[in-house]
């Protein structure tokens, strides 16, 4: 097994450029395309919903949204011609086995989008959500609820980080989104110098962290198992403080075992580590 296609969405936002970063570093390793989608608004998705516009106001808005789409398309374009060749990927069609990245324009919502483009992706890359300027929480839930695919999410850092996925920890409580991330990210965990599965107590939910390791080792993976207890009322906070402590430079864990507007809420397990994570995290439903 590898890892052969990324998908990664951008937009104006600043954030693409940090993510592009991330996936290269993951196609030098694996030989992977990155497919770049530039996510263009229709003018239907400008117009301002159940409120009656008149025609020629709905022709300057679309004449004018089409203009400023058009610059920053040019825009964006241009940075990632720049950053692809700086960082060593090919602009170009897919080759097997060759580091290389396309650009796509696609036209609507970011969120519909992914679901069009991500279905077939190895791996969708998002940057982390930015609370405060409500930025990126609807395009990681789309990746992660309508793609069925794994999703990382990229925290920002100055310049291209120096290792993604080489040493994983994994997030383990026996439940089926665990199960899913784990068989999803296969090809990264097989590949990886080094596992450690973190478990809090009992895998009340099903399969231990012992049986885990047990089957990584038929696929020649020597996993460790590192149990911690919880310090405080989040064991999402214990999570990614004891995968940083094992020395991991990516977390693996399933997702949103409640739901996303429950968690959003109250603040469950998943939704604290996508506030709070310094490290990539892959995360699947």
């Amino acid at each position: 097994m590898s890892l052969h296609s990324i998908t990664l969405p951008v937009r104006g936002d600043g954030k693409g450029n940090n993510v592009l970063a991330h996936a290269a570093v993951l196609a030098k390793r694996f030989g992977a395309h990155v497919t770049v989608l530039h996510c263009r608004p229709r003018p239907a998705d400008l117009m301002p919903y159940g409120v009656p516009i008149p025609g020629f106001m709905r022709q300057q808005i679309t004449e004018s949204a089409s203009k400023v789409a058009d610059e920053e398309e040019r825009k964006l374009y241009t940075e990632y011609l720049d950053l692809v060749a700086e960082m060593g990927l090919e602009n170009g069609a897919p080759k097997a086995g060759v580091p290389s990245a396309s650009w796509h324009e696609a036209p609507g919502r970011q969120i519909d989008v992914l679901k069009l483009h991500g279905r077939l992706a190895d791996l969708i890359m998002v940057p982390k959500p930015d609370r405060d300027r409500n930025l990126g929480a609807n395009t990681l839930k789309s990746a992660l609820f309508a793609s069925g695919r794994p999703v990382m999410m990229c925290p920002p850092r100055e310049g291209a980080p120096e290792a993604v996925c080489q040493r994983l920890a994994i997030g383990w409580n026996g439940s089926v989104e665990a199960s899913r991330a784990v068989a999803l990210s296969m090809p990264l965990i097989e590949a990886a110098d080094a596992v450690t599965i973190l478990t809090a107590g009992e895998e009340i939910h099903g399969a231990s962290a012992e049986e885990l390791v047990a089957t990584l080792a038929l696929r020649g993976v020597n996993a460790q198992v590192k149990r911690f207890s919880v310090r405080g009322n989040s064991v999402g906070r214990d999570l990614l403080r004891e995968a940083a402590e094992a020395g991991a430079d990516t977390l693996v864990m399933g997702a949103y075992g409640d739901s996303h507007e429950r968690e959003t809420v109250f603040g469950g397990n998943t939704q604290v580590v996508v506030d709070h994570a310094t490290m990539p995290v892959i995360l699947v439903h």
